[in-house]
């Protein structure tokens, strides 16, 4: 079993929301659709329950084409990111829906329910109305619902997005053992990447109706095929510099910085470098630290990080440290990067080299 995109394409009126996709999603996986607002997911997914046409192009599932078929008629769940839930029922009614319109018996329907109910933590709540519940506990319906239809394909649009961050963390840690042992597809759409690397399973990065890059969640972002991919990929933004290599020594414009890598294998000219602010810090680092100072702009301190922003000539970078390292406005910061995290693109931002 699997689901197909083949040449997916969606118009409305003059604006091309989803240009040209090519996609495959295998039984027992699951897919992270990972962009910003407005690039995609969702119209990807409507397309993929049949809740919306693609303009040009086919969706194949399990073998059989199914490009205009109906929703009501497809095997497929979708839980989006508002709590919606029948606010009349209880939480058994809620969670029992899908199944009493297929014509189960009441038996079967109880024992179906009971164990998703078990495996969402919600049996001690099946009585209660919507209402009565935490957001949390909501979503948990919600998620329930889609479980217990025991759907060939889940749809999950951003189903967190609106859980403060204790239940955030707590469901997307579990979601990965809610569907291991069933047989479907599970595509997952959110705007964090920190959810595609904890989720796991496979990534599609998408940008402007764009399906950037495709495969295992760690190499997408070990290894994204090219800088807008790694872009996509990284919360706080990617910091990119134009770059120069002479020889076996690399250097920023303006030659602020300058540092020696001879293990990347690349002709002398101009690269480009993308560095994730983790891999800039207020201490060393690796085997492999060079020093770049700037003028701090901005100093966020979070839990047990720190953010800094700061300018080195005519770029803004972002560094983020473990620990609380304060830093005031205007000052002179200096601090560290790791040269052997460094990625290298070429001028067309194809990735060209990751040590």
């Amino acid at each position: 079993m699997s689901l197909e995109l083949r040449n997916v394409e969606k118009k409305v009126g003059q604006d091309t929301h989803i240009y040209s996709t090519n996609l495959r999603f295998e039984k027992n996986t699951i897919n992270i659709l990972l962009g910003s607002t407005l690039a995609g997911k969702t119209t990807l997914m409507q397309i993929m329950a049949g809740l919306d046409k693609p303009t040009n192009g086919e969706i194949w599932f399990a073998d059989k084409n199914v490009t205009g078929v109906a929703v009501q008629k497809r095997n497929v769940s979708m839980v989006y990111q508002q709590f919606i839930n029948y606010p009349n029922f209880s939480v058994f009614d809620n969670i029992a829906s899908p199944l009493k319109i297929t014509g189960i018996n009441s038996d079967q329907i109880k024992k179906r329910v009971g164990q998703v109910s078990e495996l969402l933590k919600l049996s001690e709540m099946l009585d209660k109305r919507p209402n009565e519940l935490s957001g949390g506990q909501q979503q948990r319906t919600a998620l329930a619902r889609a479980l217990v239809k025991d759907s060939g394909l889940i749809l999950l649009d951003e189903p967190l997005a609106n859980l403060d961050f204790k239940l955030r963390e707590e469901l997307r840690e579990e979601l990965p053992k809610l569907f291991e042992n069933r047989e479907c597809i599970v595509v997952y759409a959110t705007t964090e990447p920190s959810d595609a690397l904890l989720i796991g399973g496979y990534t599609a990065t998408l940008m402007e109706g764009r399906v950037i890059e495709y495969g295992k969640t760690i190499e997408v972002y070990n290894k994204p095929k090219n800088l807008f991919s790694a872009r996509v990929f990284s919360d706080p933004p990617i910091n990119i510099s134009e770059i120069k290599k002479s020889g076996d020594t690399f250097s920023l414009l303006h030659d602020s910085v300058k540092w020696k890598n001879s293990n990347v294998d690349l002709k002398d000219g101009n690269y480009k470098v993308g560095i994730r602010p983790y891999n800039i810090t207020t201490y060393k680092e690796g085997n492999n630290c060079i020093e770049i100072k700037g003028k701090v702009l901005i100093s966020e301190l979070s839990g047990s990080e720190s953010l800094i922003h700061f300018r080195n000539v005519n770029l803004n970078w972002v560094s983020l440290s473990n620990g609380i390292h304060q830093m005031k406005v205007g000052q002179e910061a200096k601090l560290y990067m790791n040269v052997d995290e460094f990625m290298y693109f070429d001028q067309n931002n194809n990735l060209v080299n990751n040590v």
